[in-house]
């Protein structure tokens, strides 16, 4: 297993809410913990001459930022907007991994806002342990709106595309 793919699953990991996370493939072994505000991560493989175990590393946990307060007139935009999103389906993530609007880079995306899908229109790619999975769109409709970036990070259940059903 390479260090590269490990840091993905690290960040994967800490931006869920997922508490504890065990992998063995091909002879290597990955277990990451979060507890007490850091995550405890240990990775062994099998050496060619002998057994090595990876350190042990601790990594902070990110501070959690609590919002300033918003002032009267934010709730009452945030009820209209509410409003306005539960006339539209939302295109949701399957799973946790990393948002992609194109099939590969430099090509155009798959969808933008404005653009008319249909229920097996493939509308993105979300990617989770170097496995690309295409989202269709479900319903036939119009995007409204993208909610997320290119190589973003994603949730599981997280709103992806704001879709005005047809």
């Amino acid at each position: 297993m390479k260090m590269h793919e490990i840091r993905e699953i690290i960040k994967l990991i800490d931006q869920s809410s997922i508490q504890e996370f065990n992998l063995e493939t091909e002879g290597a072994k990955v277990s990451l913990k979060k507890s007490n505000g850091t995550e405890t991560i240990v990775v062994t493989q099998p050496a060619v001459q002998a057994p090595v175990a990876a350190p042990v590393a601790h990594i902070p946990a990110q501070p959690v930022v609590a919002a300033a307060p918003v002032a009267a007139e934010a709730p009452k935009a945030a009820a209209v907007q509410a409003a306005d999103d539960a006339n539209l389906h939302k295109i949701v993530s399957p799973m946790v991994g990393t948002f992609y609007s194109a099939p590969e880079p430099g090509k155009p995306a798959y969808v933008q806002a404005g653009d008319k899908v249909n229920a097996s229109k493939v509308v993105c790619i979300v990617e989770a342990m170097k496995l690309f999975n295409e989202i269709e769109a479900e319903v036939s409709g119009e995007i409204v709106k993208v909610l997320v970036e290119d190589g973003q990070l994603v949730e599981y259940g997280q709103a992806l595309f704001l879709v005005k059903p047809e």
